[in-house]
Parts: structure tokens; sequence; C-alpha cells
């Protein structure tokens, strides 16, 4: 039977016996399932709760707690109860069975464990539990929609009954004004009239109806154009109509009449149509006041349909609060009895925002409206972004009366552009600088080699003084670029599972006893259930000792450096917070300091290679780009927490492991044997390393053949297959490269020996993915002694 490999389901396996645990361990790890374990009952409870696994796979016969125990004890706990169990046990009677599915299991699972029988249940049971979940939610759902329509249509129906009671009032005093309403079609050009049309104009309404061009023999030929560029400017703009002209009456005579009207778009946004009001003002002045006290009374209700998510602020012009509505209730955490009154400045902002606020109401004053992006804060003190837009609101003289303000909140978009953009420059400076590693372990390679070759030749104290200093400096080149490289997530590590208890339990040891003693060292670490990780031991120390040294250095008067560990939990919503997270298990380690803190505007910079804000001397500004580099090639994530005056935490990320090490023991250094006259071929396209590598390998009674690309050393080849040991290849040659070279030799001889050589670790992974005839990986720069013992190794690699 085949099955697909699953998405990540989170499945938790119960066992006493380790045979039992890793074979499932691999089965399931195998069809990618995320995979957690547990030695006993008591750590499968803790591990359950804290963890939630979609699947539990549970053994019955353990010591302590037995399964059904522990069955019993999760389906107590209300935060495990829904969690499916399925037994596995070697007890085949009828009776364990109905006692375990009365405890509260899903299934049985018979040992000797068949493989795809495994994999049938636990998939059938993940689908039946994923079925439940979906069920329970839509159900949920269904029951929050049903309650939010019956409370919005219960609003509504309150809301109807007092726009109906406004709406009779409001019709009342169209007919006591004297009002014409009108709605325009603009598809059809149909205008519909209602009021006292005939009392107003002396028409009846089948004498006013014909659209527009009706109307238009109504106007007073002089103010023809001028009502036909009021209409145009309306719907170019959009704006509402608001125009004063003459129309003539049934007898002849011509009124003088307000007219305002609104326009209604489609679901395009275009245009569709026109409503509004003709006032004859030459008689009804009273009516026309009339009108517009109803119609503000009819805003000022409209103003309670408070359903919208945004802020909806009005302040006074010395800033006091008018108007809050429940948008903003929900968004700063202030109910509108609390705001109302209170100086939005002093509420909303602090003290540096004051001046960008100065700006704002300048900008009202001139232009009307103002739109942009302010930084905030809560009623908790939270800060926040919104995209916010100002107008200014005109009593019935034209003159400035209030500012209305409708907020949004975007400071999750604007933390995930952040974020986004830093990623991109990062990535962009990690291009660069992998290209500028390679060029640099290229010329180092020749250098280094060559430097060993002078020491065999040149014995006089004096020259071999010279070449130490040489061999020296070229080291330290070398760790300069394999920071570079870290920085780049280009270089190569030795993973295996880590305890990370001892980790930090070395960098303690080594920070009392160099750090300053004004400087208080605090360790908070649990003494057990801390998870394991997966990396390299030095690269992680590397990553410690950098953010502590930059802890001490940002508290030169002392101060408290704390260094903790715990298990963490990353879930949907963080993940989708954080770009480099996903949904599953971390261990954060947190390097906290009571310093000086970072200010704001660099805090998004800190991670470049090269910037510091240490005086000249006292920093490369690779340290926390080389923790970054480090991290990431670890698939973890850092997050910084900082603030100006009170400190800095850096909290580093690294992703929890279930594999059990099974290392062999390495062999002690010793002295190399010499070669055999065994023929070497060396392809590079670097001249100096191709010229060193030889003179080295015939210095240790080696043949060597030399070519400067994959088509030579392809033609070499099939000329001396019978002669040629080894073919040392770089990866990065033009023409033809060394992945292209590998595969091609492959096919000339399947039982081809090859040592790969690089200094990236892009390329290191492209030759893993070659197959088993590249036999080692040789980073450059690399010494004739590492030369020596990867070639002695391969040559006796059967």
């Amino acid at each position: 039977m085949n099955f697909n490999k699953n998405e990540k389901s989170v499945i938790l396996i119960v066992d006493d016996t380790p045979i039992n645990l890793e074979l499932l361990f691999d089965l399931l790890k195998y069809y990618d399932f995320k995979v957690l374990v547990a030695e006993n009952g008591k750590s499968a409870l803790e591990m359950a709760e804290y963890a939630s696994p979609d699947l539990i796979l549970l053994d019955i016969l353990m010591p302590e707690i037995d399964g059904f125990e522990t069955c019993r004890r999760l389906k107590a706990n209300p935060a495990t109860q829904d969690i499916p169990v399925i037994f596995i046990t070697a007890m085949t009677e009828n009776v364990d069975k109905v006692k375990g599915l009365n405890i509260g299991a899903v299934d049985y699972i018979t040992k000797p464990l068949e493989n795809e029988e495994v994999l049938a249940r636990v998939n059938t049971h993940l689908r039946l539990g994923n079925l439940t979940k979906k069920l329970t939610q839509q159900n949920k759902r269904l029951e929050m929609e049903i309650l939010e329509r019956q409370r919005v249509e219960e609003k509504l129906r309150c809301h109807s009954a007092v726009l109906d009671e406004w709406n009779n009032r409001y019709q009342a005093l169209i007919q006591a004004s004297g009002q014409i309403l009108y709605d325009w079609n603009l598809h059809t050009n149909e205008i519909k009239y209602a009021g006292n049309i005939e009392r107003i104009l002396g028409y009846s309404m089948p004498e006013i109806l014909g659209g527009l061009n009706r109307w238009l023999e109504l106007v007073h030929p002089e103010d023809k154009n001028l009502f036909i560029e009021e209409i145009n400017r309306v719907l170019s703009t959009k704006e509402r109509f608001h125009l004063e002209f003459r129309v003539c009456r049934k007898d002849g005579t011509y009124i003088t009449v307000e007219d305002n009207g609104y326009i209604f778009l489609d679901s395009t946004g275009k245009i569709a149509r026109m409503a509004g009001f003709v006032i004859d003002i030459t008689e009804q002045q009273a009516a026309l006041r009339d009108r517009k006290d109803a119609e503000q009374k009819i805003r000022e209700q409209a103003a309670l349909l408070d359903i919208t998510t945004d802020a909806i602020i009005v302040q006074n012009l010395v800033n006091q609060i008018q108007f809050w509505n429940k948008g903003a209730e929900h968004l700063y955490g202030w109910m509108a009895e609390e705001a109302q009154g209170k100086n939005a400045n002093q509420l909303l902002y602090r003290k540096q925002n004051f001046c960008q606020l100065k700006n704002i109401q300048k900008t009202l004053a001139e232009s009307g409206s103002w739109q942009g992006e302010l930084h905030q804060v809560t009623k908790q003190g939270k800060e926040m972004i919104v995209a916010s837009r100002w107008t200014l609101v005109n009593d019935d003289r034209g003159q400035a009366k209030s500012i209305l303000i409708v907020n949004s909140d975007i400071t999750e978009k604007k933390q995930l552009e952040a974020q986004f953009l830093r990623a991109q420059r990062m990535e962009s400076l990690g291009t660069l600088a992998s290209g500028i590693a390679h060029d640099l372990n290229n010329a180092l390679t020749p250098m280094m080699m060559t430097v060993q070759l002078l020491e065999a030749r040149l014995p006089d104290e004096k020259s071999q003084q010279w070449l130490t200093i040489m061999e020296t400096n070229v080291k330290r080149a070398a760790d300069l670029v394999k920071q570079v490289l870290w920085f780049s997530r280009g270089s190569v590590g030795n993973f295996k599972t880590l305890d990370v208890r001892y980790l930090i339990s070395e960098i303690e040891k080594i920070i009392k006893q160099t750090f300053s003693r004004a400087i208080e060292i605090r360790i908070d670490v649990p003494g057990q259930n801390l998870w394991n990780i997966f990396g390299d031991a030095t690269q992680l120390h590397q990553v410690l000792m950098n953010l502590c040294i930059n802890a001490r250095d940002a508290m030169p008067h002392g101060g408290i450096l704390k260094i903790s560990a715990k298990n963490f939990w990353v879930d949907s919503h963080y993940a989708r917070m954080n770009i480099d997270a996903n949904v599953g298990s971390y261990v954060m380690i947190s390097v906290c300091d009571t310093g000086i803190g970072i200010k704001r505007e660099i805090v998004d910079r800190i991670f470049e290679p090269f910037f510091t804000t240490k005086e000249v001397g006292k920093g490369t500004g690779l340290g926390l780009s080389t923790v970054l580099g480090i991290i990431k090639s670890h698939s973890g994530f850092v997050n910084v927490v900082t603030e100006v005056g009170k400190g800095t935490e850096f909290q580093v990320c690294l992703p929890v492991t279930q594999t059990i090490d099974t290392d062999g023991k390495l062999a002690g250094d010793h002295e190399l044997p010499a070669g055999h006259g065994e023929l070497i071929l060396v392809v590079d396209d670097e001249d100096s390393i191709r010229e060193v590598t030889q003179a080295w390998l015939e210095k240790n009674a080696y043949k060597v053949l030399v070519a400067s690309d994959g088509i030579d050393a392809i033609a070499l080849y099939t000329k001396h297959q019978q002669e040629i040991s080894v073919v040392l290849i770089d990866m990065m040659m033009p023409f033809m490269d060394g992945p292209t070279t590998i595969n091609v030799l492959k096919k000339i001889d399947p039982d081809i020996k090859i040592i790969g050589v690089s200094g990236l670790a892009s390329n290191h992974e492209m030759i893993k993915s070659l197959g088993n005839n590249v036999k080692t990986l040789l980073s450059k720069p690399y010494t004739s002694s590492d030369l020596l013992r990867n070639l002695q190794m391969v040559i006796n690699t059967k």
C-alpha cells in the first residue's frame, strides 16, 4: 500500500521501549509528520498539555503510570481531552480492548506493528479528528453568526423606528418649508420629484417630468451655463452639487432657488444617482432654517449607526474630544464616557509627536484636510501605527467648527513591511558577501599552502619566524571570511543534537571569569524538561558570546546580564507576524541587559554587516550579522526587544529536535604517510591553487595532472582513466562547473573517486546531491595537512 506524505500533523509517541520509539519515530518522520516522543506516562501528560499534538500513540504496559491510567488523565484534563488516543499493545484480549475504548481511546494497534496498518490508522484518525474540529468550529461560527444577526436585526429595528419617526417629522417640515425633492438616475436620465412642486413652480407632476432636459428648460437663460458647469464639476469630482439660480414658474415669473444635490456611487465606483432638494429662497428663509435644523438632526441620528471598525473621532479646535465611536473604543481601549471631554493630544500621543500634530493643524487651516500615518498609544500604553484622515468641519457661516478624524490600525502591516524590507536588504548583502568570500577563499588557499611549503624549504630561525607571522595572518583572514560566510548563511557546520543547558553553562563560566565584577550575571534555565536542539556547538557558542559581549558593552558602569532559556511554542498568529518563524516547537534563549538600549531609528539596521555604533577600533560591525547568519542557518530566528535607557533583550529561537545522536568516536590525529606514486587529477580555474597543490602533492610522493576547467578534466580523465586514483575538483569554474563535470565523469567511470572543493555551503549541499562518488568535502581555504588527510582517506576507501 502506498501512502502520500502527510501535511505536518503533530503526533506524540509514548513508549518506555527505546527501540519501539525509534522505529515509530523513523516511520512517521519519513511520511512528513512532526513527531514528539515521551518515555513514560508522566512525560506524556506534560508534553500533551503543552504542545497539544493532533494524535497520541500510547503503549499500555509502562512502569509507574500505565497506558490506561495515562489515557484516563488525558481525558480528564479539558486541555487534552479532545486529543485522539490509539493504544499500542501486545495484548489481544477483547476485555482489555473494551476497557481502553471505555476509557476514551479511539483505536488499538496490536504488536508486532505493521507499518501499513500504523499509517492507515493514523491517517484515518487524523482525518476524523480534523473533520471533528472543522465541524465544531463551523457549529460555533454558525451560533455566533446567528447571535450576531439577531443582534443586528434588533438594532436595525430600533434604528428603523427612530428613522421612521424622524422621516415623518422631516416630511412634515418639507411640506411646511415648501421644498422640492428630486432623485436623478444618471443611467436613465429620469428625475423623480417629491414635495410641493405645484405650490412652488405651479406645474403638476406630469408637466414637470422629462428628465434633465425638461429641468433645463425652466432654468433662466443667463444661468444655464452656470448650471451646466456645476453639473460637470460634480460629475468629474464626485463632490456635492450646490448652486443658487433662477427658474421659471408656470405663470412666467422667475424665482430664485437653492439646489443642493448629493451623489451616490454604484459598486464599480461610478456615479449612479444624484439626490437632493430645491428650496425657494425668495420668500422661504424661515423654512430654510427649519430644513437645516431637520437635516442636522437626521445627520446626528445617522451617527448612531455605529458599525464601522475604524475609529471615528470628532474634536473641537482646542483638541477636546466631542465624539468617540465604538471603533475607537475597540482600537484604543477607552470607553466613550472616558474619552469625551479629554484632550486628544494627551490621550493618544507621546510628547515627541506634538511637533507633527502642529504641522497637521497648519495643513488643516490651509487646505481643510490631511491624511497620513501617526504613532499613537492605547490605554494600556501599547504603541500602534494608524492611517489617519483629518477633515475640517465648518458651521453654517463657513467658519471652522470641529475636526473629523478617521483612524485605521495598520500596526501589523507596518511590522510585516519592515521585516520584509530587512529580509530583502539582508539577502542582497548576503549575496554580495558570499561572492566576496568565494574570491577571498580562492586567494587564501594558495597562500596557506605556500607558507607551509616554504616552512619546509627555509629552515633558518628568522625565515620560520616570518613564515609563522604570515601563517597567523592568513588564518585571521580565513576566520574573517568564515564570519562573512556565516552572515550570508553560507558556512558549513558540524550539526548534532545539543543540550542547551550545557551550552549556557559553558558561556556562564567564561563570562564570570572575564567580565567586570560590576556586572551581575544571572542564569535562569529549567533544571529538566528543556528540549534539545540540533546545531553546531562552536557556532552557537559564538552567537551567545557575541550577544553577551554586546550586553557588557551596553553597561559600561555595570548592571545585570541575564541569560535564560525556555521551551517555546510558535502558533499560527506568531508565525504570521514573524516571517522567519514556522509553527512548531522551539527553544528560546534570551540574553538580556539593563544597559543603554537601542534607538528606534537604528534598530532595523543592527544586523547589517559592518554597521556599528561603537567607536572606531572597538568593533567591526560583524557581530550581530554573524549571529543572524548562524541562527538562520539553524532554521531559527532572532527577535529584539529594546527601550532606550532601560536595556535590550535578544531572543534567539532554535527549532527543537527529537533525534538521538549516535556519533562514533573519531580517531586521534597522527602523522599521515606519504603517497605511493598515486596519480591525482587536480581541477581548478585558479592558476595559483593548481600550482601550489601540484607542488605539495609531488613533494609528498604523488603524481599530479592539472586541468583548468571541466572540459580539460574530462579529456585528461578519458586518456588516463586507468591510472588516476582520485579527482580533486573545484565547484565554481567557468565554461563547465564542478557539478556538471562530476556528472559527466560518473558516466565515464561509475566507480570514480572524487573530492569536492568549495568555500560556499550552497556548493556543499550541491555536492551531497551528486551521490556516493563524492567521497568528502574540502572547504577553502584548506591547509596542506587537510589536503593530505582527506586524500589518504579517499584512497583507502573502497
